[in-house]
């Protein structure tokens, strides 16, 4: 059933593999001698984020945070849900999601994060970008630049919370 959803390829595992390789050697640089608190957004960001740690050199602490949207939602006002189980008050804390996609949410839970928690400082990471987001006044390290705004699944990436786990990213095929 999950096929029907599935389109053109956009990443294989390889190219998947590729893109944690580039941001987590970009952090591995930017935080070569220091501590982060990575925070994962979840659902969405947990398989990105378990191949990001493994190659992180740094010293890590995770936590995670949710705040359920629809993909594409660049309005999204439901409830950030962050217990804060480790204190990141003067810590660099880490933001991973699989993608900035609109960019709504993740500006929010950013927004929130800083302006409620006080951390020394505030990154973002994603396997990918796209071109249509808006304005996140944080960093951002990632390992792929979309050229359209096309609705992809797989990898996390979903289609009616269904086709997280498909190990590679497709366009979404919806018969059209």
């Amino acid at each position: 059933m999950k096929e029907q959803y599935i389109g053109d390829l956009v990443f294989n595992e390889k190219d998947i593999a590729h893109g944690v390789n580039l941001v987590a050697s970009k952090l591995n640089s930017v935080f070569a001698e220091k501590e982060l608190v990575v925070i994962t957004v979840v659902p969405g960001g947990m398989l990105f984020c378990a191949d990001l740690v493994r190659a992180l050199t740094p010293d890590i602490k995770m936590d995670y945070i949710s705040c359920p949207h629809t993909p594409g939602d660049k309005t999204n006002d439901s409830e950030i849900i962050y217990h804060q189980n480790i204190p990141i008050k003067g810590e660099n804390v880490l933001l991973v999601d699989d993608a900035i996609e609109s960019g709504g949410t993740m500006k929010r839970l950013a927004s929130h994060i800083y302006d409620n928690f006080n951390p020394l400082s505030l990154s973002i990471a994603t396997l990918l970008v796209k071109p249509g987001r808006v304005h996140i006044p944080f960093e951002q390290f990632y390992g792929y630049r979309m050229e359209e705004d096309e609705l992809l699944v797989g990898y996390g990436l979903p289609w009616k919370d269904k086709l997280r786990n498909t190990p590679f990213i497709s366009k979404l095929n919806l018969g059209n």
